[in-house]
């Protein structure tokens, strides 16, 4: 079950862990990384080992993720490079077979389909030890998964809009891709949390297609809208879901750039205040729009910490200690819940968090 805990409880544990450090390098492209010093190395012959934190696309919150990949590279005293795919499963293939010719001891990835990814994963892990984190890919031969419960963050934030809708309304939900499985899961425990129904029992989630409007009491699910990762066209869908849906009470952005383009949506059409808006993670502005009141809230699911744990565990793998594999295969990451009251002190926490991690 994922727990929501003191952010700054977190930040004051995570930040007695970090050293400055030039750190690996952050890119679309695979970059060599900087050797930070001071940290005993994960070494064979002398060479430090040499990790892969690979993410599902180009965005801010994987600057976050990437702050915490840096001071486990310091910490641990092995060699990161941090790639980010800007186009999706073509480039993230390309950037893993990349890495798999030159030689890696260690592959944290992010699986944009995990489904159809299956292969590309096992690929990885006939060659080094591999695990994902973010989203996960069950089906494939990954040791573990780093991440938050998505479906119950995916409650946590119906929650959210149960609270700005007391008495009930119109929901449009906003994601880049539904392949992802972590997408698929927060999708469903919104729904599932908004129309009232009970928590499955283990293994027994069941998904609603999309393109069916979903409604229970007061509530009613409209759709979800895709955009795969165009921001252009995440506005764009807000755009059209409040013009095509003149009594839309509220817009949920499941991925952490979708709230940020229907707050910029409303704030045009002149609906911020009418519009309640629920989000993801913990983009600028977001947080901003969560300060002023034209946000209600967010789940942050704090990347830090996916980063961290991800070379925190390859650096044992990769050595041959099967001891910091978690149990089940699943590395728990707390959410934490961000509204008004307790938005500047969390801002203010992860500023420093990023800072540290620089």
């Amino acid at each position: 079950m994922t727990s929501t805990l003191s952010f700054r409880s977190l930040l004051t544990a995570a930040l007695l862990l970090l050293i400055p450090t030039a750190g690996c390098k952050q890119s679309s492209e695979p970059t060599a990384a900087a050797k930070p010093d001071g940290a005993a190395p994960a070494t064979t012959g002398g060479k430090k080992k040499k990790i892969a934190y690979v993410t599902n696309g180009v965005d801010p919150f994987w600057n976050t993720a990437t702050a915490g990949v840096r001071a486990a590279e310091k910490e641990f005293g092995v060699e990161c490079e941090v790639l980010m795919p800007p186009k999706g499963i073509v480039d993230q293939k390309r950037m893993v077979e990349g890495l798999l010719a030159r030689g890696i001891d260690g592959v944290a990835i992010s699986p944009i389909d995990a489904k159809n990814q299956v292969g590309l994963i096992d690929a990885i892990a006939e060659r080094c030890p591999v695990i994902t984190h973010d989203s996960d890919a069950p089906d494939s031969k990954r040791l573990c998964f780093i991440g938050m419960d998505n479906y119950n963050a995916g409650r946590a934030a119906g929650r959210l809009v149960k609270e700005a809708l007391p008495k009930g309304g119109k929901v449009m939900l906003f994601v880049g891709r539904l392949e992802q499985l972590n997408a698929q899961q927060r999708r469903q425990g919104v729904i599932d949390e908004v129309l009232g129904r009970p928590v499955p029992a283990a293994g027994k989630l069941s998904y609603d297609p999309p393109g069916k409007s979903l409604s229970a009491g007061a509530y009613t699910v409209v759709d979800t809208r895709t955009d795969n990762f165009d921001y252009s066209r995440a506005k764009a869908n807000a755009q059209d879901a409040m013009a095509s849906i003149p009594d839309l009470d509220c817009m949920v952005g499941l991925f952490a750039y979708n709230a940020p383009q229907c707050l910029e949506a409303a704030r045009e059409a002149g609906k911020l205040g009418r519009i309640k808006i629920v989000s993801f993670d913990e983009a600028n502005a977001v947080l901003e729009g969560i300060r002023d009141g034209h946000v209600h809230g967010t789940i942050s699911q704090q990347p830090y910490y996916y980063g961290y744990h991800s070379v925190r565990i390859l650096k044992g793998l990769a050595n041959g200690d099967k001891s910091v594999l978690p149990a089940n295969g699943f590395q728990e990451v707390p959410t934490v819940e961000v509204r008004r009251a307790n938005v500047d002190q969390f801002w203010t926490d992860l500023k420093k968090m990023q800072a540290a991690g620089q």
